[in-house]
């Protein structure tokens, strides 16, 4: 099977092509440009790795031609100039739906964010939902996946925890009350994508995709401070302390450890799916939890 991955070097973009790999099939990986993991994805003999910018349309109807289904996995979480969540969540999902099309492809996986909704005060959510609305309106056979936090090796949850351990003893959850999240492997999503594409399941369905386990984020902490042997102690904040860290990092960090869109996540609770979106059936239901085995496959060691 010959899948397109739209954002094809980011964390889930990376293992669902060496996935697909390990199964003998064909990814053609569409990325902005070549880093460290598109220099590795060239070695492999049967991937297609295709620089480019959404905006390319040319390149992009020729990256999804001939090809069997397209994940579309493309999405920021800080705007590095006013508007981009605008231009990369919505007129980038515009784009890829209008390609698609052209292509003759009708199969379509789009990964949204499982707060994303509409008339909400964060320009992340709201340009995310009004992304999800660009592919239920689309004609094509899409699914649509709503994920809280994924872990796995290269993940943004993990490792940023593992980070912040290693440079101070002190933890700062969002907001004085904690918050659930029900974290889930990379392993158990990439499975329900394939589930997707080579089985055919949940075509036409928006799907929150959720973890085995409910916990705070301050447990989650406290396991990777256990493996790292590291201290951790949890000191809630509320929530405008975050928001103004978050603000001063972005103005003066190009990678910063947190953008406000995240403060905004984690301000939420994210162990529930919203209204009006479906569970996964029974036999997809991830099963991988966040144990000392899962914690170090994350962290590499």
């Amino acid at each position: 099977m010959r899948i397109t991955i739209t954002g094809g070097t980011g964390f889930l973009g990376e293992h669902l092509a060496y996935k697909l790999i390990s199964l003998g099939h064909f990814p053609t990986v569409v990325a902005r440009g070549v880093n460290p993991s598109g220099e590795s994805m060239r070695k492999f003999p049967n991937i297609n790795f295709m620089p480019m910018l959404l905006t390319d349309e040319r390149k992009l109807f020729q990256a999804f031609n001939n090809c069997d289904g397209v994940a579309h996995l493309v999405g920021i979480n800080r705007e590095a100039e006013k508007g981009d969540f605008q231009k990369v969540h919505v007129e980038g999902t515009m784009r890829v739906v209008q390609a698609a099309r052209k292509a003759g492809i009708s199969r379509l996986i789009f990964v949204s964010y499982l707060r994303a909704r509409p008339r909400s005060f964060s320009k992340y959510l709201q340009t995310k939902w009004e992304a999800e609305e660009i592919v239920r309106s689309s004609g094509l056979d899409y699914t649509i996946l709503k994920p809280g936090m994924i872990f796995g090796p290269g993940d943004h949850m993990i490792s940023h925890i593992a980070s912040a351990l290693d440079t101070f003893p002190f933890f700062a959850p969002v907001g004085l009350l904690p918050r659930k999240i029900r974290p889930v492997s990379i392993d158990d999503f990439v499975d329900v994508m394939l589930a997707c594409f080579l089985g055919h399941r949940l075509i036409g369905q928006t799907v929150a995709v959720l973890g085995p386990e409910e916990m705070s984020l301050g447990e989650a902490v406290r396991r990777v401070a256990r493996v790292k042997k590291k201290l951790a102690v949890i000191l809630p904040l509320p929530s405008i302390c975050h928001y103004t860290l978050a603000s001063v990092l972005e103005r003066i960090s190009a990678d910063p450890l947190v953008s406000v869109a995240q403060v905004r996540m984690l301000s939420e609770n994210m162990s529930k799916p919203l209204k009006g979106c479906e569970v996964l059936p029974d036999d997809l239901q991830p099963q991988r939890r966040l144990t000392e085995e899962t914690i170090k496959a994350a962290l590499g060691i």
